[in-house]
């Protein structure tokens, strides 16, 4: 059914990374990551481990799994001359943490040099943006609509880059989880903890200039019971834990070949992956994320250390409203 696979986990998340040729949405896919995940879930609820299956908010599975819990991160291509791909994977965060590195990667001529100096990027990028709230996108072109994006991306709670094209013929660029697990729910069952895919060379951005806005840190949505702004930290896979506050949210990048429609393996059959945040280079964002950590604790449950009022509709703060309502008193 599949070409090839690469298990791994990012904090309390289990990814399936898996190539095959049955396009986007396929039934069967789907089918095999979520028997997957339901089998972990109940393995984990063995060990009594909290939390256990938590993301899985159906019981049933219904022909996708978009809409049952998981992210979901998919790209249809047609393999290229090399294909090198990378891998994003974050934990206790929300879908539109990936917002500001996407718009430097495909629209910031300051981070990325091919904006300028590589003819096959001078047409720029489209974006698709997702309204969380409104269940509508729209496709805004790069750098001719570079201040309506940011007007909308910024809002990172509610508008959310789902895809990225290059504009010139249409190539698909990037694909991130727009999932959002407490509008699914009704309720706070856990953060997003996105994934997105992205493709490099060959007329779109290098590896490097992908990798390099996480050279600094920057605030995010979750944290401890999703509720609270936190510093992103690039971690390799070995430190993919989250500890601290739960926390800091924890991010990895993982890259790959795909060779033949397939992740290009060594001669045993291994997959050849590269663990790119595990490199001493990510050190200066590592060391802004506990600075930035130690910061946002000292302030407690004070804003804005804790999300706006408009984000905590899903914790316990409507039943502390609720239980105090008639109390209120008018001035």
């Amino acid at each position: 059914m599949i070409n090839s696979y690469y298990v791994f986990n990012v904090g309390d998340d289990l990814q399936l990374l898996m190539v095959h040729e049955r396009g986007e949405s396929n039934p069967k896919i789907h089918e095999l990551a979520w028997n997957t995940f339901q089998e972990a879930a109940q393995k984990a609820l063995k060990l009594k481990l909290y939390g256990a299956g938590q993301d899985l908010l159906k019981n049933a599975f219904s022909g996708n799994i978009r809409g049952l819990g998981p992210g979901v991160a998919e790209m249809e291509i047609e393999e290229r001359k090399s294909e090198p791909i990378v891998v994003f994977a974050a934990d206790k965060t929300s879908a539109g943490s990936f917002n500001l590195p996407l718009f430097r990667i495909f629209a910031d001529p300051m981070n990325t040099a091919g904006l300028v100096i590589d003819p096959n990027m001078a047409g720029g990028f489209k974006f698709e943006v997702v309204d969380a709230q409104e269940g509508k996108k729209v496709v805004l072109k790069c750098p001719d609509e570079m201040y309506e994006l940011l007007a909308l991306i910024g809002t990172v709670e509610r508008y959310i880059v789902s895809r990225v094209w290059r504009a010139r013929d249409d190539l698909i660029c990037a694909s991130s989880s727009v999932t959002k697990l407490s509008l699914i729910a009704g309720k706070y069952v856990g953060k997003d903890d996105p994934v997105m895919i992205v493709r490099a060379q060959h007329g779109l951005p290098a590896v490097g200039e992908i990798l390099t806005p996480f050279m600094h840190t920057y605030l995010v949505a979750g944290w401890m019971r999703g509720s609270h702004w936190g510093p992103i930290m690039p971690v390799g896979l070995k430190h993919a834990r989250c500890t601290v506050f739960d926390g800091p949210p924890r991010l990895v990048a993982l890259g790959f070949q795909v060779s033949n429609g397939a992740i290009a393996s060594d001669d045993e059959g291994n997959p050849m992956i590269a663990d790119f945040f595990d490199d001493p280079a990510f050190e200066l964002a590592r060391k802004e994320a506990m600075e930035f950590a130690a910061m946002l604790r000292r302030m407690g449950e004070f804003e804005p250390s804790r999300l706006s009022v408009e984000s905590m509709e899903y914790t316990t703060l409507p039943q502390v409203i609720e239980k105090l309502k008639e109390r209120f008193t008018p001035i």
